[in-house]
């Protein structure tokens, strides 16, 4: 029997390849000749193959499951690892403020300073950036009976945003500090230096007109300046880069995608007349002329 079997699977495995070719050519001219039946033969494999297929996968997505979930452990535990160090860091530096602040009460009342009013604002929405390519401005909506006045100071979370520039009943226009009308006194936070922040129109204004022979360096962290009494001074407006055009300011806040913004009660003092920091009152309804009787 053995020695039988070897010369029949020596037949069976020549004979194997030639029977799959003609197999796969009859299934083709079965195909071409019948297609109705190919493709109720297809459709009754795919109504076997596809449960065997659900049941085979279920364990193959548990198992994806169970390794995005052990990835989502191992990230949450890296993140929360970093966030308890900030939080520690934060901490320190809330206990140093905290102590500042108290040296800083302790000295006013030594010198007899006075403190420093609290600001009122107000929040407001911005529902349109009415900018193009010769202005930066955005539009402020606001309540019937609001108390928004032209020359107001606009911040949002991150810093100096603009100025109001007109008032209505209903809405106002934010000046933003990149058009080119924007002039606002600024110093370098590091030095003290004043200089003018004058926009262009551009992402980041340019810097200018500082006092002193000290020349602000990229890196300078830029804030607010009360000269003149415009806007109040620490305010933080953003960091000095080296432009095309010379030393330009890279904003902190983000002029491309304000929602919310701050309305401080700091007005131009001294500048504007009451007058034109009013807002304009609604005009009267005239009324119709009678005709003589």
């Amino acid at each position: 029997m053995i020695r039988l079997s070897v010369p029949l699977r020596q037949a069976l495995a020549r004979l194997l390849l030639p029977l799959l070719i003609a197999a796969a050519f009859g299934l083709m001219l079965i195909g071409k000749a019948d297609t109705v039946l190919i493709e109720r033969a297809r459709a009754q494999l795919a109504d076997v193959v596809v449960p065997l297929y659900a049941v085979l996968a279920r364990p193959i997505s548990s198992l994806n499951d169970a390794v995005e979930e052990v990835r989502g452990l191992i990230l949450l535990r890296s993140e929360n690892a970093r966030l308890r160090e900030e939080n520690e860091r934060l901490r320190r530096w809330y206990d140093r403020a905290l102590a500042l602040e108290a040296e800083n009460l302790a000295l006013r009342r030594v010198l007899n300073a006075p403190v420093e009013p609290t600001p009122i604002y107000t929040t407001v929405r911005v529902v349109a950036d009415v900018g193009g390519a010769y202005a930066r401005a955005a539009l402020l909506a606001l309540e019937p009976n609001h108390s928004v006045r032209k020359g107001q100071v606009a911040v949002d979370s991150r810093g100096l945003v603009g100025r109001v520039s007109e008032v209505g009943n209903r809405s106002a226009r934010l000046l933003l500090l990149t058009d080119i009308n924007s002039r606002i006194p600024v110093q370098v936070e590091r030095t003290g230096t004043r200089a003018i922040l004058a926009g262009t129109n551009a992402p980041r204004p340019r810097i200018q007109h500082w006092t002193g022979p000290e020349q602000p360096q990229p890196g300078d962290r830029i804030v607010t300046s009360s000269e003149g009494g415009a806007m109040p001074a620490g305010l933080p407006v953003g960091v000095v880069r080296e432009g095309r055009t010379g030393l330009e300011v890279e904003p902190f806040a983000d002029l491309d995608r304000l929602a919310f913004v701050r309305l401080h009660e700091f007005g131009l003092t001294g500048i504007l007349s009451p007058e034109q920091t009013a807002r304009p009152m609604a005009r009267p309804t005239p009324r119709p002329r009678q005709s003589g009787g």
